[in-house]
């Protein structure tokens, strides 16, 4: 494992991570306490915080995508940003299921399946983990 590629990324990829990699700390945390109580609301709004960064700031990473440099994976920023505002929505009602599916899904979405793609050969992440 090596920091260099992301140290010499651009400063737009080194806040995605730093967000992203806040986020999968902040999921676990949410994941492992109770529901419903005041430390799963603060935690929840830090992961909705660093969430809607990792989101906002994909749209400063483009790579000769087919729409003005974006590609595909930059729906999931859409997905993430509607998303939030949905599953907060939900909450404010008192509809926890519709809350709990909406984040479920970005966190299935936006964090696991995203982030599956950046272990692919030739992305920055797949050279700091495994080399290359």
């Amino acid at each position: 494992m090596t920091l260099a590629p992301l140290a010499q990324a651009s400063l737009a990829i080194q806040i995605h991570t730093a967000a992203a990699l806040l986020v999968i700390l902040l999921t676990v945390l949410i994941f492992t306490r109770p529901r419903g109580t005041g430390a799963h609301r603060q935690l929840g709004w830090l992961w909705v915080v660093f969430m809607l960064g990792v989101a906002v700031s994909s749209f400063w990473i483009t790579h000769g995508g087919p729409v003005f440099g974006y590609s595909w994976i930059h729906l999931l920023s859409v997905y993430v940003i509607g998303g939030i505002f949905y599953a907060l929505w939900h909450i404010r009602r008192g509809r926890v299921a519709p809350h709990r599916g909406m984040m479920l899904g970005m966190v299935w979405g936006g964090l696991v399946i995203a982030g599956a793609f950046t272990l692919m050969p030739g992305r920055i992440m797949h050279a700091v983990l495994i080399g290359g």
